[in-house]
């Protein structure tokens, strides 16, 4: 289970959704915290330089589906290299 988990499912203009996808690219190209809207609420969250990506396109019928995932680890850094030099050592 999630510790902490936010929807929207709304429907929107192709021009509004390439918007919020533009201000979304741009948010992720700046230092790390990444501001976007979602739903009536505002999410701030702080993105490592290292992320990973998932597309999956699914047709069913006459229903197309266009999955975007991003996902990124909150672990810091520093802390995995010293678990992982320090159990080198033992």
């Amino acid at each position: 289970m999630a510790d902490v988990k936010v929807e929207r499912k709304v429907a929107l203009s192709r021009a509004e959704m390439a918007q919020w996808l533009a201000d979304l690219g741009k948010e992720l190209s700046g230092e790390g915290t990444v501001t976007f809207r979602l739903a009536d609420s505002t999410v701030e969250l702080k993105v490592p330089d290292d992320v990973r990506f998932e597309a999956e396109v699914e047709v069913d019928g006459d229903e197309v589906e266009l999955e975007i995932e991003l996902k990124w680890s909150t672990a810091r850094r520093a802390s995995r290299a010293s678990t992982k030099s320090g159990s080198a050592g033992s």
